[in-house]
């Protein structure tokens, strides 16, 4: 099974030529590693550090985590599928602001990777 951890440069530069001005809300699926190997913890232990460690860059930026939680009861679509272990929704200002965030010196993007298996990053915009 395929995974996916780091960004689609491809699509990272469509998404940045696209997303326009005005607040971006980003969709994260997550799916943690079982173990991290470099530390003997658990991946949500590991992904609870890594949001530790983010918060002060989201601060700085102004985001907000609107939700951010574990899936429980599938009302519609299959039910032998494998579930995501968490999703987070958070809201920034623009994409200028999501794109300050991501590449400060300093953002502790290498713990978000250690603590999960799989993921996605969706930005959502709002019908209209």
């Amino acid at each position: 099974m395929e995974s996916f951890i780091s960004v689609n440069q491809d699509e990272f530069q469509k998404f940045r030529n696209e997303v326009g001005t005005g607040p971006l809300v980003m969709l994260n699926l997550l799916k943690y590693r079982e173990v991290v190997e470099e530390t003997g913890e658990t991946g949500k232990a590991a992904y609870s550090a890594y949001l530790n460690a983010a918060a002060p860059f989201l601060e700085k930026v102004d985001a907000q985590v609107l939700f951010f939680g574990t899936p429980e009861h599938m009302l519609i679509g299959p039910q032998d599928q494998e579930w995501w272990d968490a999703v987070i929704v958070v809201q920034y200002n623009s994409f200028a602001d999501f794109y300050t965030m991501a590449t400060a010196e300093g953002y502790p993007s290498h713990l978000r990777a250690r603590a999960l298996s799989d993921s996605r990053l969706i930005h959502c915009k709002p019908i209209r």
